[in-house]
Formats: C-alpha cells, structure tokens, sequence
C-alpha cells in the first residue's frame, strides 16, 4: 500500500489518495473541502464531548470503538475500514508506554512517546503519515473539520486523536501517556483535522 503524507493537500491527491486505500466509509458533512488556508472553518466540539460516527447504525449496533477488558487496547467496531481498524492496532501497541517529550518523533518505535509522537505512531500504522509529525504540523494535516472515523485535534502544544469515537491522548486521568481515554475532553482552542474520506 503506498503511503501518503497529507500535508496541505489538493482534491486530485486526495482522490489518489481515496482510491489507493479503497476506503468505503462515507465523508464527513461537516468538512471543508479547503486546505486550512484563508476561509478555513474551525469546528468546536458540542458541549457534550467528542463527536460519533454517523453511519446510519441500527438501533443498538455499536458504531464506536470500545476499550478492552484490560483497560489498555480498544477493539474497532464491526465493520470500521480496514484503515481505522490499523490506526485502532498500532494505537494500541503502544498504550500504556511512558511519556517522554520528543518521545516518538526520531523515530516511530520509541520507548516512550509525547502526544504528537504518539498520535503519529497511530496513523502511521494506518498509513496516513509517513514520518513523525509535531502538534503544529498536525494542524495543517489533511483537511479542516472532524472526520466520520478519525479525527485529530491540534493546537501548538498538542495532539490527540479520536478513532472511531474513542479519545487516544497523553493527557487525562491517570498516569501520562499514551492511552484510550473514555472521558471527554473540551476541543477549545483545537483545530479539528481529518483525512479526506475518513
């Protein structure tokens, strides 16, 4: 599978891009097709936390990822693309892995990672980043808005991802470092970013 580094992407890399992964999940509503530029929309999360996946679910099929019985790794839910399932496995080889800032970013497998480190560590494995990218960076990957399976919010001094409506984070109750995260957090003073199709 070929690797793409979306950085400011244009609609024809994007369809490469589409077609390469063979996605079949349906794009976001709410995203700007822009590339963060001028005009670009900035999406604040509703007061009640992290958006889900709207897929057109049956009542009581579980559309979002759940975090296991050990409390370390997430299972995808059925029927999540095969991209966000590897984002979900590679997410969870790390999970539970120390913080160290810097810790992730001269190289994917560290032994210890920072939240950008961390959320690069995660989309790599899923084949949407093909090095290491800090928390600014992450704020002109893909493409403005929240995605329907994965989303990363950025600012200067952080990262953290949402996969499939589950919140993998350095920060948050517990010890710091990279772990799913079943509270919600406050996107205030985030961008939201996406993968085009995702």
């Amino acid at each position: 599978m070929r690797v793409f580094k979306p950085l400011r992407i244009g609609t024809t890399i994007a369809a490469a891009a589409l077609a390469a992964l063979a996605l079949a999940a349906p794009g976001p509503a709410t995203a700007d097709a822009g590339d963060g530029g001028a005009g670009a929309m900035y999406f604040p999360l509703p007061s009640g936390g992290l958006p889900q996946p709207d897929l057109g679910s049956q009542p009581g099929q579980t559309i979002t990822a759940t975090i296991s019985a050990d409390g370390r790794s997430a299972m995808p839910p059925a029927g999540a693309p095969a991209v966000v399932v590897r984002a979900i496995q590679a997410a969870n080889r790390i999970a539970g892995k120390p913080y160290r800032w810097g810790g992730g970013h001269r190289r994917f497998n560290d032994s210890a990672y920072d939240c950008s480190g961390a959320v690069s560590f995660a989309l790599h494995g899923a084949g949407l980043v093909a090095t290491p990218l800090d928390s600014s960076s992450f704020m002109r990957w893909g493409q403005v808005g929240a995605g329907a399976w994965i989303t990363v919010y950025a600012n200067r001094r952080h990262a953290f991802v949402v996969i499939a409506g589950l919140r993998f984070d350095t920060s948050g109750a517990g010890r710091p470092g990279p772990r799913w995260r079943p509270a919600s957090r406050t996107a205030a003073g985030f961008m939201p970013r996406h993968f085009p199709g995702l």
